[in-house]
C-alpha cells in the first residue's frame, strides 16, 4: 500500500507536468541556443543532434553543441549540414575549443546523424514522430541512431510527448530514463535496492505504471537535482518527505 501512495503522487505529478501548456524549454538556459532547440518546425534536427551529443558530458553542455557549430558555421539548415564532410564535422567540433569531452568519437555520430536524417527522412527529422505513431516505433526510431540507447531514446520520446505536445498513439514504451538521480530516488523512496541495476529501476517502473511508466521520470529527476542530492539531502524542502522512508530515518 505505501508503494502505491508513493507512485500515485509521482504520477500525479508528472501528470501536471504533461497536460501544462506548451512552452519553450531552456535545455541549456542559453537564449539563442534555446531557441533552436524549440524550433522543431524549421531545425527538429537540432533536437535530434542535441540527442545524439547527450553523453559522458553534463546535459546542458550536451544540449548547446548544435548552437555552437550553428555559429561557427552562419547556419544550421540541414542542407549546409549535409555538406559536411566527417573532417569538417571534427574541425568544428575541435577548433578552437573542443565542443565536447570526446571529440573525435562525438563528431562522428554528428556526422553519422546527419547522413541518417538526410537518407532516411528526406532531411526532415520531424518524420521520426509525425504521424500519430506508438511510443515504441518513436524510441525504435531513435535508437537506430549511432550512439543513442534505451535511456536517450526514451527520454526524446518523454520530451516530445510531454514538452513538446507531440501526439502519440500510446506511451506504453516511454520508459524512465534512470540516470543517477532517478536511480537515487527510487532506492530512497524504498521503490528499489540502493544497489538497483538501471534495468531493475526501468522494470520497477514499467510495474508501478505499465501504461506511461516514464510519467514518473522528470517528478523524480527533479526530486533528486533539487533535494535528494547524494551527500546531503534537504528532505525538508521535499514534497515526498510524509512518504519517504529515508527521511523519516534522518528525522
Amino acid at each position: 500500500m505505501h508503494e502505491k501512495t508513493i507512485r500515485d503522487r509521482l504520477v500525479e505529478y508528472g501528470e501536471v507536468l504533461f497536460r501544462a501548456p506548451k512552452h519553450q524549454i531552456e535545455f541549456t538556459k542559453v537564449a539563442d541556443a534555446d531557441a533552436l532547440l524549440n524550433d522543431l518546425d524549421g531545425h527538429p534536427h537540432a533536437f535530434v543532434l542535441a540527442c545524439v551529443m547527450d553523453r559522458q558530458i553534463k546535459a546542458e553542455k550536451a544540449w548547446i553543441i548544435p548552437h555552437r557549430i550553428s555559429v561557427k558555421l552562419g547556419t544550421f539548415s540541414i542542407e549546409d549540414l549535409c555538406r559536411l564532410s566527417r573532417a569538417d564535422v571534427n574541425n568544428l567540433m575541435s577548433q578552437p575549443e573542443p565542443l565536447h569531452r570526446f571529440v573525435d568519437s562525438m563528431s562522428g555520430l554528428f556526422y553519422s546523424a546527419v547522413q541518417r536524417i538526410s537518407g532516411q527522412y528526406e532531411g526532415d527529422a520531424a518524420r521520426i514522430w509525425k504521424g500519430n505513431p506508438t511510443s515504441a516505433e518513436v524510441v525504435y526510431r531513435f535508437l537506430e541512431f549511432d550512439g543513442i540507447g534505451p535511456k536517450i531514446g526514451t527520454m526524446a520520446a518523454n520530451i516530445l510527448a510531454r514538452d513538446f505536445k507531440i501526439p502519440l498513439s500510446d506511451h506504453f514504451s516511454i520508459d524512465i530514463s534512470a540516470d543517477t538521480h532517478v536511480r537515487r530516488v527510487f532506492a530512497r523512496l524504498g521503490l528499489c535496492s540502493p544497489d538497483a541495476s538501471v534495468e531493475q529501476v526501468v522494470y520497477k517502473a514499467r510495474a508501478l505504471h505499465p501504461t506511461f511508466p516514464g510519467i514518473m521520470d522528470l517528478p523524480s529527476w527533479e526530486i533528486g537535482r533539487n533535494w535528494c542530492n547524494a551527500r546531503s539531502p534537504e528532505c525538508d524542502g521535499c514534497y515526498m518527505k510524509d512518504l519517504c522512508p529515508t527521511a523519516s530515518r534522518r528525522n
